[in-house]
């Protein structure tokens, strides 16, 4: 039987810290993360010379609705389940499911807006190319924002549950 426990990948000493401070110092890098998104696309938009159309500001977008998406469920829905709850167990999970869902899509649609308006382009120059390697890295650190702010945040029933 396969065994997936924590401390096989992960340094003991990480984890240790991660319980004692991961709950103060997630949110702060979370939110770090997820200024610093936004941040390479804003200055992908102001330092490029051409006007950049609506769609490619649509990745960034729906990983920030992604973001939200994700930390609307409280972790203990999904790690107890309750035989007298109505399906909040199968809910929670459908809309988490549903949330990687729509992350995925703002990667798929950072990756097309590179691909389709600045890669095969050979008009413009590497400056101008800026803004399509601006909208990935935005939305990997929107969604690294989201997924760390989801781990570090504390369930309601503390009694012996760890992050991992």
């Amino acid at each position: 039987m396969c065994n997936l426990r924590a401390e096989y990948y992960i340094n003991p000493q990480v984890i240790q810290w991660w319980e004692e401070r991961g709950k103060m110092w997630g949110p702060i890098l979370s939110g770090a993360l997820f200024g610093a998104g936004w941040w390479f696309w804003v200055d992908a938009v102001c330092i490029n010379q051409h006007k950049i159309p609506f769609d490619q500001y649509l990745p960034g977008l729906i990983a920030t609705l992604a973001l939200i998406m994700i930390n609307c469920i409280r972790r203990d829905d999904l790690v107890e389940i309750d035989p007298f709850d109505d399906a909040s167990f199968c809910r929670s999970r459908l809309w988490l499911f549903v949330s990687y869902i729509v992350s995925f899509a703002s990667i798929v649609a950072a990756v097309w807006v590179m691909l389709a308006h600045y890669a095969h382009n050979a008009d413009l120059s590497p400056a101008d190319k800026w803004p399509g390697a601006a909208g990935i890295f935005q939305v990997t650190f929107i969604l690294g924002s989201g997924l760390l702010f989801f781990v570090s945040r504390t369930p309601t029933d503390t009694g012996g549950y760890s992050s991992f």
